[in-house]
């Protein structure tokens, strides 16, 4: 054999040996696992859905902010008032800074519109209103109320010049001054509803009824003369007192057409405000009871303008007359008489 045939065999007899290596056996293996779905880890209850947290009561702002604000009318003496230096002054300033001492916080005065204060909405501006409020159907839509601090009777005047208009019978043909927004307007109109207090007689007819931004600059237009600008006003029996013993020319004018239960008020759009309004409640009563309200009513009235009742031994008044005064000092108001609550003394007019 040639060496060339030899090496052709060897190369076929290496082929061959490699296919036999190829296609050799292999040990079987186990089949993959089939997959399986994955499992969810444990995972604790969610938690239950929980309430907002309550809003903030304006009384927790005030004692937060370290300061009561308080809007007045800077126009309405004795009330409040702009004394000699330029500051606010009168029972109603005096009682606020009352009320903001016992709640232990400053107190800042605002002298917004009456209007704007009867109206609501304040926006924050301030807190509450210590202003000599009488509290009203109408006015409870919007405001909050706390118990009253002191009451006081709603009186007509006229120039001291008059001789015409003896009564308030006679008002009808006269323009009448007032204040906007108040209860006079609203008793002269005939819708009146108070929530404290009681209306002595039913409205007279008014020839008509001119509306000022405050009381005060009604008395300014009757002061300038007998039917100059207006033949009579109707205001709070001590406003108009004040006037009078300040030198401007009025007298009143028969019997109060009615008292009013006065009360701090506060905005119903501010939010949360109970614990504030008990608390001006709380704080009204306590000054009641130790004679604050007596004492301040005495300085700038004259008159404890803080009680009104009845002692148990008196008679039961007649129908249309009112009992008024304090606990040991009550005036029975007859309506054929004028009353002037400033000296207590009795006019008859019969």
């Amino acid at each position: 054999m040639s060496k060339r045939a030899v090496f052709s065999l060897l190369l076929i007899l290496t082929l061959l040996a490699s296919m036999l290596a190829a296609c050799g056996t292999t040990e079987p293996t186990e089949a993959p696992p089939e997959p399986t779905a994955a499992q969810p880890e444990p995972t604790e209850a969610p938690p239950e859905p929980t309430e907002p947290p309550a809003a903030e009561d304006l009384l927790d702002e005030v004692m937060a902010a370290g300061v009561l604000r308080v809007s007045t009318d800077p126009n309405y003496a004795p009330q409040s008032f702009l004394n000699d230096d330029g500051e606010l002054d009168g029972f109603d300033v005096n009682v606020a800074q009352e009320v903001a001492a016992r709640l232990g916080v400053d107190v800042a005065f605002e002298t917004p519109d009456w209007d704007m204060i009867t109206g609501g909405n304040w926006g924050g501006r301030w807190d509450v209103s210590i202003g000599s409020m009488t509290p009203t159907e109408q006015r409870s839509e919007v405001l909050w109320f706390s118990e009253p601090y002191y009451y006081v009777p709603a009186s007509f005047a006229v120039h001291k010049d008059n001789t015409t208009i003896t009564s308030p019978d006679d008002l009808a043909d006269a323009n009448l001054g007032l204040g906007t927004a108040t209860t006079y307007e609203d008793y002269l109109n005939g819708i009146l509803a108070m929530l404290s207090g009681e209306i002595v007689f039913p409205p007279p007819a008014v020839g008509e009824i001119t509306a000022y931004s405050t009381d005060q600059e009604a008395i300014q237009d009757l002061a300038l003369g007998d039917g100059v600008r207006l033949d009579a006003v109707m205001s709070a029996q001590p406003t108009i007192i004040s006037s009078i013993e300040e030198g401007v020319p009025l007298k009143e004018l028969g019997t109060p057409a009615f008292y009013e239960g006065l009360v701090a008020a506060f905005d119903k759009s501010r939010g949360p405000s109970d614990k504030l309004v008990a608390k001006v409640s709380e704080i009204f009563a306590e000054m009641h009871s130790d004679g604050t309200l007596t004492d301040l009513s005495m300085k700038w009235f004259g008159v404890d303008y803080t009680t009104i009742v009845a002692p148990g031994d008196e008679p039961p008044a007649e129908e249309g007359v009112l009992i008024i005064g304090t606990t040991d000092k009550v005036t029975v108001l007859d309506p054929a008489d004028s009353y002037d609550f400033h000296t207590w003394e009795i006019h008859h007019n019969t």
